[in-house]
């Protein structure tokens, strides 16, 4: 597996790894922990999620259409600008190491921004409806530069396309609903395998993307803009939402070494 020789030390070097996150990683656990994680997101939807579930897709169904298209061009757009911008400083794949080394490094990184979304999250949930609205792309940007050095982390990434749809990949899978996360987890292990890929950025599903996203977040974000009770209500769901993608990057990240071998 190629390694890129450059580094991106800063997470890891400004705070030292808690004592228990330092385990030994070895094959056969790894591949245990893969698969109990596979058996929870393929886990038949319960009473709760298709009671939810039907819910959204009546309020989905009243919603014109063209409001439809006009949030999925606004996800897309503010997707692509964050994967492609000038802003977002491109992942550098940690060189060498062992699994364990990596493991070490991706745990750092997913607390250090994990805490990062939490404090911002509850200054936004503290503003009121301002603040609440800028939070959104706000943690889309926080979420997609962690996935970006996680992956970097395991020695992964660069400016392709192919790398840029896997992060899309494994955020999709993280906020999928109970029923779709099968189709969701298959997209994933297609791309790990090498086969059905879309050709380009823009031939990827924005449209479920947006809605299954949106979804899973809805909720809880609305309960942002509750006076008083916001702000912790902001800073515990952004720790939770980045800690939730944080695991099913690590996941997939070991799915894909695994399969190299």
């Amino acid at each position: 597996m190629a390694r890129p020789p450059e580094t991106r030390p800063e997470f890891v070097a400004a705070e030292a790894v808690p004592s228990d996150l330092i385990t030994v990683v070895d094959e056969r656990t790894v591949r245990a922990e893969v698969e109990a994680w596979r058996a929870r997101v393929l886990k038949h939807p319960g009473l709760w999620d298709r009671a939810t579930r039907g819910t959204q897709d009546r309020i989905n169904r009243i919603i014109p259409e063209k409001v439809h298209a006009i949030v999925t061009a606004g996800v897309e757009a503010m997707t692509k600008g964050i994967l492609f911008g000038s802003d977002l400083v491109p992942a550098r794949p940690m060189a060498d190491g062992s699994l364990a080394a990596r493991e070490l490094r991706a745990r750092a990184m997913i607390r250090t921004y994990r805490n990062t979304a939490g404090v911002e999250g509850g200054v936004a949930g503290a503003g009121g409806f301002v603040l609440a609205a800028a939070d959104f792309p706000a943690l889309m940007a926080i979420k997609v530069r962690m996935l970006a050095d996680v992956v970097g982390a395991y020695g992964w990434g660069g400016d392709t396309v192919r790398e840029r749809l896997f992060v899309l990949h494994v955020f999709h899978l993280a906020f999928a609903s109970a029923r779709r996360r099968p189709a969701a987890l298959a997209a994933l292990e297609a791309w790990i395998a090498g086969v059905d890929q879309p050709g380009t950025i823009t031939d990827y599903d924005w449209r479920r993307f947006q809605i299954e996203y949106r979804d899973y977040i809805d909720l809880a974000k609305l309960a942002q803009l509750i006076p008083v009770v916001g702000a912790p209500i902001g800073a515990v769901v952004n720790w939770r939402l980045v800690d939730r993608l944080g695991e099913t990057a690590m996941m997939a990240c070991r799915m894909r070494w695994l399969a190299n071998g």
